[in-house]
């Protein structure tokens, strides 16, 4: 509230008004007098940021560098007989997706950028649909035999390691796991997704007001 005093000497009446910070007329007097004013958020880019995009970005980078470590670590060692995750390379494209997706997660929340909030739409709707695949490919192995371990001819015969069901449980709890992983990062991917949208539609109704 501004404080007003009234001042007389000599016949002159000298008004004194203080006016505090948050009034909109020091922003108008501070840019009168060559004073540059404090730089503002759009209202867009105010609104994705109430999803926390460096949380969501965060998630999605250390999913991403799980994904990726374990697919190296896969694809040597099942180099001979890869599994199907192995095999349809979804380890790596879709970590690397997280992993530039998290990292422009992260920037928005440094800049007032809105085509950057639309490309953290786009990256994270791949995301939602790869998360989707990632999760039908890990199912799927999970319900099939260990690599190796299919019957191709009427007369082949598995090796004696086939026989044993540690392999299989190891093989599933890991599959399952990234079940669990993916459909974390498809809930992520749809926060981001929803708040993006809803930012973008902000921004294109106070344009047609405007």
């Amino acid at each position: 509230m501004a404080a007003t005093t009234v001042t007389e000497s000599g016949g002159v009446r000298i008004i004194t008004e203080v006016i505090p910070a948050t009034d909109p007329r020091a922003a108008q007097l501070a840019l009168g007098s060559g004073e540059a004013a404090p730089a503002r958020t759009s209202l867009p880019v105010q609104g994705f940021r109430r999803a926390h995009p460096k949380v969501l970005g965060t998630i999605h980078i250390f999913t991403g560098i799980i994904h990726i470590s374990f697919g190296i670590i896969l694809t040597a060692s099942e180099h001979g007989n890869p599994s199907l995750p192995v095999a349809s390379g979804i380890l790596f494209w879709l970590g690397v997706l997280l992993l530039v997706s998290g990292s422009l997660l992260v920037e928005s929340e440094k800049r007032d950028n809105l085509v950057l909030v639309r490309t953290c739409c786009v990256l994270n709707a791949g995301v939602a649909l790869g998360a989707l695949v990632a999760t039908a490919v890990h199912g799927t192995a999970i319900t099939r035999l260990p690599p190796g371990c299919e019957r191709r001819l009427p007369l082949h015969i598995p090796p004696e390691w086939c026989l044993s069901h540690h392999s299989k449980i190891l093989s599933n709890g890991l599959d399952s796991t990234f079940v669990l992983l993916s459909l974390l990062e498809f809930c992520v991917a749809v926060a981001a997704l929803a708040f993006g949208y809803e930012a973008a539609r902000q921004h294109s109704y106070t344009h047609m007001a405007l």
